[in-house]
């Protein structure tokens, strides 16, 4: 069956053309320059306020767009920043920094792009191309869990900043949540409440989060004049399964904790099965501290699981303020760059 390049060239032909700006200025009678500086606000241009009422009259009845794009070259900025991300557009909790870097963004007249990378480094490279190539002002690096990383060395080429991570030189700016002063403040609340004996079930996993919050957990015994208690540590897999067999472990001992720290939500909810199993109540026979607030975990866990904060959504809004200043101020590119540790709020339930 032959093509009928008569409907094809009618069709194509019907298509309704978009807008211009010299459009714009013959539906209000002035000139393209006067467009352009009514829609760009140029200051100072003194532009009767008639005039410009006319011509925001006809880009609403034109329904003309500007070409954001065209635009910002000429301004040297597109008021877009690049989100390159391994996983976290795609894990509940840690969507809060996407929630918080778009927040603030939205406040600054900015938008966000965002690539979701996964693990592979070879696509972390070509997303982080993709944003220059879209002149993006500046670049968010961000990973789903608090760890050093090794972004592309392109990303150099505009303004960065580092979100839940950091470079081992410190040589780009980064913001992660304060894992010690977390470790200390969830330890503690649990020896305000009067426990003494306080296991620790750890992630077995080499990262800054463990080692941060164990040392928050022992710097709370030290200041309260506790020993540390090495057997009162268990490490595990950062699962459910892991802290069911952490719980079971440290609920077997001679003389067991009272209360059990957890390295993490999932963990406590391991925890929360191992108790059960062992016919022990919580809190009235054991205590549990978990840590990040997920709260599809955390506040529905039967009794509700008090838990430390991640600071997700604060971080996410750090970043964005702190590369808009960056893109703002070039000359501070020249200073050692900020590397900031936001605090983990204690959230209060049911479960110490």
């Amino acid at each position: 069956m032959g093509i009928n390049y008569n409907w094809v060239m009618k069709t194509n032909s019907s298509k309704k053309k978009r807008p211009s700006m010299k459009d714009v200025a013959q539906q209000a009678g002035v000139s393209r320059t006067t467009v352009s500086f009514v829609i760009n606000k140029v200051p100072n241009a003194n532009i009767p306020q008639e005039t410009q009422d006319r011509v925001w009259a006809a880009v609403d009845e034109l329904d003309y767009r500007p070409n954001a794009l065209a635009r910002g070259l000429r301004a040297q900025r597109t008021h877009a920043i690049g989100f390159v991300s391994d996983e976290v557009a795609t894990t509940p909790y840690a969507g809060n920094m996407i929630q918080g870097a778009q927040d603030q963004a939205w406040i600054h007249d900015n938008i966000i792009l965002l690539v979701n990378t996964g693990s592979n480094q070879e696509m972390k490279k070509t997303a982080v191309n993709m944003m220059l190539e879209r002149q993006v002002d500046g670049i968010i690096y961000a990973t789903m869990y608090h760890r050093e990383v090794h972004p592309p060395a392109e990303i150099n080429q505009v303004p960065a900043v580092l979100l839940d991570c950091f470079v081992a030189d410190r040589s780009l700016p980064s913001v992660v949540p304060d894992e010690v002063a977390g470790g200390q403040q969830a330890a503690e609340y649990l020896l305000q409440k009067g426990h003494r004996r306080i296991g620790f079930i750890s992630d077995a996993a080499d990262v800054p989060a463990r080692h941060g919050r164990l040392q928050g957990y022992k710097n709370a015994l030290a200041a309260n004049h506790i020993s540390f208690v090495p057997e009162f540590v268990f490490h595990g897999t950062s699962n459910p399964n892991g802290g069911y067999d952490a719980a079971m472990a440290l609920m077997k001992l001679p003389v067991p904790p009272t209360a059990l720290f957890c390295y993490n939500d999932r963990m406590a909810m391991g925890a929360y099965d191992a108790l059960r199993k062992l016919n022990l109540s919580i809190p009235d026979d054991v205590a549990i501290i978990g840590f990040d607030n997920q709260e599809i975990i955390a506040a529905y866990l039967y009794p509700p699981l008090t838990t430390m904060q991640l600071p997700h959504y604060e971080m996410g809004k750090w970043a964005v303020n702190t590369l808009l200043q960056l893109i703002n101020n070039p000359d501070e590119k020249q200073f050692s760059p900020v590397q900031v540790m936001l605090p983990c709020p204690l959230v209060e339930r049911e479960s110490v």
